[in-house]
């Protein structure tokens, strides 16, 4: 897919090890073919202030999406939104995600 100024992935999935609920969001992005980035957090919740400065929350699975500007948690937010950005709805817009080259 497309990568970030820096080069890299546009996608950031902070994460943790063994976790289902990341596990989910990391089959949701390989289901669509997304390339993306994984930073496994500090598995003490207290510990993960990266996570915190980023989304507001220190909870896991979180993602950046410099694509959209989108930084979300929670599986199943996260996974609707890939969908819906990235799902077959958005390919029939020309591949484009949603919010660039137009409303929605």
């Amino acid at each position: 897919m497309s990568q970030s100024a820096t080069g890299g992935p546009a996608i950031t999935l902070y994460r943790l090890q063994a976790c289902p609920y990341c596990e989910r969001v990391v089959r949701a992005l390989q289901d669509h073919d997304l390339d993306y980035a994984s930073r496994f957090v500090e598995p003490m919740h207290s510990d993960r202030d990266v996570v915190k400065r980023i989304s507001g929350k220190r909870t896991v699975p979180a993602i950046v999406d410099e694509n959209t500007g989108v930084t979300m948690s929670e599986s199943a937010n996260i996974v609707d939104y890939i969908e819906r950005t990235y799902g077959d709805e958005a390919r029939a817009d020309g591949g484009r995600p949603a919010g660039e080259g137009g409303e929605r």
